[in-house]
C-alpha cells in the first residue's frame, strides 16, 4: 500500500512526499467501559491507513483517496466538513490544530488504506491520526502523541459527528508490536502488555450485518450507567462513575439500582475486572484463561448489556464448539461488527470451513475472516 499511495502521489501531484502510516486496533476485552472512565485493552494491528503529504504553493489544500478514487479541495480559511465524506475527517483535524494554535499551509495529500470496511477496525481513527501526524511531521510541529490522541478524538467528534471515546486514536498512536496496551480512560495513560501468543492468534470474524438500532442503543446504554451513576452516588459519594465500584459491591448494588439499570451496571463493573484479569493472564501467558475471559465478555455484553444479537452470538456458538479455539467475543459497539477469536494456527482453515458453511446456512450470508497480527503504532514510512 506504501509504494502504490507514493505513486499515486507522483501521478497526481508531481512532488516528493513524506509518508505515514497509522494502524487501526482491535480491542481484546473491555467493551462499553471507556465512557465510565474504565479500562480497555486495545493493541495496534498491522493493517492500517498511509497518508502522503507534501507542501504546495497553491490558495488551497489538495487530497486523493485512493480507495475511492476521489479527489477533493479545501480552502484552510473556509472548510466545511460534511458528514459521512473521508475528507471531513483531514478538515477536522486541520481546524483542531488550527484551534490548538498551530498555523498550517497548503498541502497536497493521498491516502490509502487497507482496512476492512466497516469491520470495526477504527479506520477513522487511523485516518485522523495518519493525517495529524503527517501535517505535525510535514511542519515540524513535533505534536505530543496524546495531544494527536485528543485532537483525533475531538475531530471525529465534531467534524464526522461521532461520539467516540480516546481508545482508537490513542491505540494507533501508541501501539507496540505483539503487546496490547492497559489504558485507564480517567487519567489517560496505559501500561504495555506483552502478548505471548506462542502457537495461538486472533481472527476475526465479520458478520456482514450492521443493525439499525446501533446508534440509539449506544445512547441508551450509556444513559442507563449515568442513571445509575446518579442514584448510587447518593450511598457512595466517592463513586464518580461505574469504574470505581468493583465485583464484591454488586450484592450492595443490586439493592440500590432498578432492575432496569442493575444489569447495565454490573456490565461495566465486570468488564473493568475482566481487564485486569486479561492482562494477568497474559503475563502469566495463561492462554486458557484468557480464553474464558473473552467467553465471559460476550455472555456479559450479551445478556447483561444487551448489544449482541443473533449473528453475534451464533459465531460465538460456534466458535466455542470448535477444536482449537481458546474463547471468543463480540468487538465493538454491537448489533453487528465483528467476532474476536482466539484459537490455535494450525485450526484456523479448518475453522474457517466450518464457520462459513454454518453461517451462510443460517443466516444466508459469508462471512469475512481477518487475520491481524499486533503491530507498532503510527510512525514515518
Amino acid at each position: 500500500m506504501k509504494s502504490q499511495v507514493i505513486q499515486s502521489f507522483l501521478h497526481h501531484f508531481e512532488s516528493e512526499p513524506l509518508v505515514v502510516f497509522a494502524p487501526g486496533r482491535i480491542n481484546l476485552i473491555g467493551e462499553h467501559t471507556d465512557y465510565q472512565e474504565g479500562f480497555v485493552f486495545p493493541a495496534a494491528i498491522c493493517h492500517g491507513i498511509h497518508v502522503a503529504i507534501a507542501k504546495n504553493n497553491l490558495n488551497f489544500c489538495r487530497v486523493y483517496a485512493l480507495n475511492f478514487d476521489q479527489e477533493f479541495s479545501f480552502e484552510l480559511g473556509s472548510m466545511s466538513p460534511k458528514k459521512g465524506h473521508w475528507a471531513s475527517y483531514i478538515m477536522g483535524m486541520c481546524a483542531l490544530l488550527n484551534q490548538a494554535g498551530y498555523t498550517l499551509r497548503n498541502f497536497d495529500l493521498v491516502l490509502g488504506g487497507d482496512i476492512p470496511v466497516g469491520s470495526g477496525l477504527s479506520s477513522s481513527a487511523a485516518l485522523s491520526v495518519a493525517v495529524g501526524l503527517g501535517i505535525s511531521q510535514l511542519f515540524s510541529f513535533h505534536i505530543p502523541k496524546k495531544n494527536l490522541a485528543l485532537y483525533a478524538q475531538k475531530a471525529e467528534q465534531l467534524f464526522a459527528g461521532v461520539n467516540c471515546g480516546i481508545m482508537d486514536p490513542y491505540a494507533s498512536l501508541f501501539g507496540v508490536e505483539n503487546h496490547a496496551l492497559l489504558l485507564d480512560c480517567r487519567s489517560v495513560t496505559h501500561q504495555e502488555v506483552e502478548i505471548p501468543l506462542g502457537e495461538y492468534c486472533f481472527l476475526l470474524v465479520n458478520s456482514k450485518v450492521s443493525h439499525a438500532l446501533s446508534s440509539s442503543a449506544y445512547n441508551q446504554r450509556r444513559a442507563a450507567c449515568e442513571e445509575s451513576v446518579a442514584i448510587l452516588q447518593k450511598f457512595f459519594p466517592e463513586v464518580r462513575t461505574l469504574r470505581d465500584l468493583q465485583a464484591g459491591d454488586l450484592s450492595s448494588i443490586q439493592q440500590l439500582l432498578p432492575e432496569s439499570l442493575f444489569p447495565k451496571a454490573k456490565h461495566v463493573i465486570t468488564e473493568c475486572g475482566r481487564v485486569h484479569q486479561a492482562t494477568k493472564a497474559f503475563q502469566n501467558k495463561n492462554l486458557f484463561e484468557v480464553g474464558n475471559l473473552l467467553n465471559a465478555s460476550h455472555e456479559s455484553l450479551r445478556d447483561d448489556f444487551e448489544v449482541s444479537c443473533p449473528e453475534l452470538d451464533f459465531l460465538a456458538i460456534q466458535a466455542g464448539s470448535t477444536e482449537g479455539v481458546l474463547g471468543a467475543r463480540m468487538m465493538g459497539g454491537g448489533f453487528g461488527g465483528c467476532l474476536l477469536t482466539l484459537l490455535k494456527d494450525t485450526d484456523v482453515s479448518i475453522f474457517k470451513a466450518r464457520i462459513q458453511e454454518e453461517y451462510q446456512n443460517k443466516f444466508h450470508l459469508i462471512p469475512d475472516f481477518i487475520e491481524v497480527a499486533l503491530g507498532d503504532g503510527a510512525r514515518q514510512v
